[in-house]
């Protein structure tokens, strides 16, 4: 296996302008390992379907977020994102974060959301991990609370095109997986409390690239009758 570090420098700045995660207070589920990616000029991202474009004599670097849960509450693995836009002063100048596949504006037009120690907040959505600049964004999708409570661990373990063929079981471990995730079953409060990041889970995304399949194995064995 290829070694890959992320940089000193790199992780202190990633961690000092890492996103504040505002979660539910009976969220079940925290991340486990952050891959970072710095880009320095536009290119394609490693571990989502999209090309981050910025202007050089504006944006001194994007540092992409991807962020790796054991769970979501509706199925096994789960890889959210956040892209910071960092100016040539060292400050936020533009966020983005994933909702669903797909990825919306992260930073309010103005900057309410922004932290005194210059930080994005944003807010997760429970049992799913979507993340909006508004928390009332997720009062708009009618099963917010069903898919926590009822409708958990409809989707059993999901492999994505990113690891296709890598880590999912064969045989009941869809069904496995499902009876497992219902046993984390909440009603949300949407009351929310900061996640505080440690420094330790910040890694360069090729190191989580592959750590994700060996703990995904894991993870369905200990599910194994």
């Amino acid at each position: 296996m290829t070694e890959f570090t992320l940089h000193e420098r790199q992780r202190e700045v990633a961690l000092r302008l890492a996103p504040v995660l505002m979660m539910d207070r009976l969220e079940p589920f925290r991340p486990v390992r952050v891959g970072i990616t710095v880009f320095e000029a536009p290119g394609h991202s490693p571990s989502f379907n999209r090309r981050i474009e910025f202007e050089p004599d504006r944006i001194a670097s994007v540092i992409e977020y991807a962020m790796y849960w054991d769970y979501d509450i509706q199925h096994l693995y789960e890889l959210e994102h956040a892209w910071i836009y960092v100016d040539h002063e060292g400050k936020v100048a533009r966020c983005e974060a994933s909702s669903h596949g797909s990825y919306k504006l992260g930073l309010l037009r103005d900057g309410s959301n922004l932290t005194d120690d210059g930080r994005v907040k944003l807010f997760v959505q429970p049992g799913k991990h979507a993340m909006s600049a508004l928390e009332e964004v997720f009062r708009l999708y009618p099963n917010v609370e069903s898919c926590c409570m009822e409708e958990a661990g409809t989707g059993g373990v999901l492999e994505n095109e990113l690891f296709r063929g890598q880590f999912k079981y064969g045989g009941d471990i869809d069904k496995l997986a499902e009876a497992h995730l219902r046993s984390f079953a909440f009603r949300p409060s949407f009351e929310y409390v900061p996640y505080e990041w440690e420094s330790e889970m910040f890694v360069s995304w090729e190191e989580l690239r592959d750590f994700i399949p060996e703990r995904m194995k894991a993870l369905q064995a200990s599910l194994m009758p």
